[in-house]
């Protein structure tokens, strides 16, 4: 029913990715869709995010917001945050509940090495060449050296094909983004997404990136992926801080 990321973040902190298996909801959401947003029944939805909660044990109802591929942070200490619009979070507080959807988007993860505080970043291509990345490390407040990074799946290169303004997005800020992207016999670009994220974090000064192996587009088993069926369900990445 869910991933549980392999990095050495202290016992507090705790993170799990869901996978589509374990829901009720029907084709083509099926079945562990938590989306609210893609054409799923509320019922179904309200039934999936229960079963999340419960399997996981989580300490609250995690604080699902409006994505918009941009680069707003959300701080979860403070009063009102859930339900707004923004596509990063992070707390300093135990038993507060980061979440964000992807359904080919990387989720990105971050955790202070002594447990001080998390974050959940989704990062599509427009989010993460905007600077989301950059923007969740500023607001979580702590030296990048003390942070560790786990990538969830994503869509793969061999899978992500993009135009030249996705590729002139990224170079136009960092001219070694290059590496990220491989022609194709179409005229397009296969374009890495884990890769560019590990660009981004390693520039900023996190240096332990864990994951980032998964192909959601690959695997239909396990992953929903956008790319690959159009209208799908979507899955959570989340992390939260033990009290």
């Amino acid at each position: 029913m869910n991933l549980t990321p392999e990095w050495p973040a202290p016992p507090r902190v705790r993170a799990a990715f869901t996978l589509r298996s374990g829901g009720v909801s029907l084709a083509p959401f099926d079945s562990l869709n938590v989306g609210m947003h893609v054409g799923d029944t509320a019922d179904a939805v309200r039934e999936n995010r229960r079963r999340v909660r419960e399997d996981l044990g989580l300490p609250a109802e995690p604080a699902w917001v409006e994505q918009v591929h941009g680069t707003d942070v959300v701080d979860l200490d403070a009063p009102a945050a859930a339900g707004v619009a923004a596509d990063a979070l992070f707390t300093r507080q135990a038993r507060r509940v980061c979440v964000v959807q992807v359904a080919d988007c990387l989720p990105v993860l971050l955790a202070a090495r002594d447990g001080s505080g998390v974050g959940a970043v989704h990062a599509g291509w427009r989010g993460l060449a905007a600077g989301v990345v950059e923007a969740a490390i500023g607001r979580l407040g702590v030296p990048p050296a003390q942070l560790l990074a786990w990538l969830g799946p994503a869509i793969g290169h061999e899978h992500f094909e993009v135009g030249s303004e996705v590729r002139d997005a990224f170079i136009g800020r960092d001219a070694g983004a290059a590496a990220a992207f491989r022609a194709n016999a179409r005229g397009r670009w296969q374009c890495d997404l884990a890769g560019l994220a590990r660009r981004r974090l390693d520039a900023a000064g996190i240096t332990a990136v864990f994951g980032g192996q998964w192909c959601t587009f690959a695997d239909p088993k396990r992953f929903f992926s956008y790319r690959r069926d159009g209208q799908c369900g979507r899955m959570a990445a989340l992390i939260w801080l033990d009290g």
